[in-house]
């Protein structure tokens, strides 16, 4: 498979094994879900009576004082005693094997460059911090909602995309497949593009 480079009239090969793989969609939601779930914290925690700090001494005696009977002052019918049902710390962790994510980001890459929404640039920098020029270059090209995949971050580029909204800067090693199909374009260089290639071959 070839694509244009973004930058030039040059010709880029892609893998095959990489970039023509067929989607499939039950997987990637199987992945998608995972990737919201594990942002789960689940740290809502309370105190039940068995948690609570205090004394398993009986209050008072049974019969006699004209008082309810009464067995702890951690009952959770006492003031600063355990909570009834508590909730626990949950653990949302839900597992996805790699070969499983390897397969769906193979399919995603594919279906990006099979809608054009996958672009290569030989290399993509900026030569100042500020904003207007990195819009400029990305409107020139008409990408103005992009992801932007290098492996290495340059300062500049990250310090002029801060401001834009719809503008993400992002390590190679670090991608999310949620990005990927979030954004409407996605821009590879070169570099970023064979590593991904020799990662997933």
């Amino acid at each position: 498979m070839e694509i244009l480079l973004k930058d030039s009239n040059d010709m880029v090969n892609l893998s095959d094994r990489v970039f023509n793989e067929i989607l499939d969609i039950n997987l990637t939601h199987q992945v998608v879900n995972s990737y919201f779930i594990n942002k789960r914290q689940g740290c809502s925690v309370q105190k039940s009576r068995s948690l609570v700090s205090g004394s398993n001494r009986k209050p008072w005696k049974q019969k006699g004082t004209g008082r309810a009977r009464s067995g702890s002052v951690k009952s959770p019918l006492w003031r600063s005693g355990g909570v009834t049902f508590a909730s626990k710390y949950l653990n949302y962790y839900s597992k996805i094997n790699r070969k499983v994510y390897n397969k769906v980001l193979k399919g995603v890459l594919s279906y990006l460059v099979q809608n054009s929404r996958l672009h290569i640039f030989s290399e993509f920098n900026v030569e100042s911090y500020k904003t207007k020029l990195l819009l400029k270059k990305l409107n020139s090209f008409n990408l103005t909602e992009s992801l932007i995949v290098v492996t290495k971050i340059n300062r500049f580029l990250f310090l002029s995309s801060r401001n834009l909204y719809k503008v993400n800067i992002c390590h190679v090693n670090h991608i999310k497949l949620v990005d990927l199909i979030n954004y409407k374009n996605t821009i590879f260089t070169l570099d970023s593009i064979r590593f991904i290639e020799g990662k997933l071959k």
